[in-house]
C-alpha cells in the first residue's frame, strides 16, 4: 500500500495576532503574520521537514475555529513544557501528559486562544 502522509496544515484563527502570541509562547518560536492574496497567516517555524508537516495560522472569512473536525498533533521533546505554558498563554488544558503507550510515547489535548482543540505528542 502507497504510504499517504501530511506535508502542510492550516489552523484557523479569528484573532491573528492573539494566535500568534499564543503559539509564540507555548513553543518558544517566533513567528510572524503575513498576507498572500486575500490570506493573512502565520507560519510555523519549519527548519527541518525531514519526517514531518508544517502549516500556518489562517485568517479568512471560510476559515472557522471549531474542537469538530481534524486534530492537530504538534510534534515536541516533552509535551509537558508547551503543556505548562498554556493556560498562561490563554489557552485551556483539556487532558494532561497521558501515556498512549510504552512504545507511542505520550500526548495531550489543549485548546487555543482561538476555540480550536489543539494536541501535543512526544516520546516521553
Amino acid at each position: 500500500m502507497k504510504s499517504v502522509l501530511v506535508n502542510w496544515f492550516e489552523v484557523p484563527v479569528s484573532d491573528l495576532d492573539r494566535a500568534i502570541a499564543f503559539y509564540k509562547q507555548i513553543f518558544a518560536c517566533e513567528m510572524e503574520a503575513t498576507e498572500i492574496g486575500n490570506m493573512k497567516m502565520a507560519f510555523f517555524p519549519a527548519e527541518d521537514m525531514s519526517g514531518g508537516a508544517t502549516g500556518a495560522l489562517m485568517l479568512n472569512e471560510s476559515y472557522v475555529p471549531s474542537h469538530e473536525g481534524t486534530l492537530v498533533y504538534f510534534s515536541t521533546p516533552d509535551v509537558a513544557e508547551p503543556l505548562s505554558k498554556v493556560a498562561k498563554a490563554g489557552g485551556k488544558v483539556m487532558l494532561e501528559k497521558t501515556q498512549i503507550s510504552p512504545e507511542h510515547g505520550y500526548m495531550c489535548v489543549f485548546e487555543d486562544t482561538e476555540g480550536n482543540r489543539v494536541a501535543l505528542h512526544s516520546n516521553k
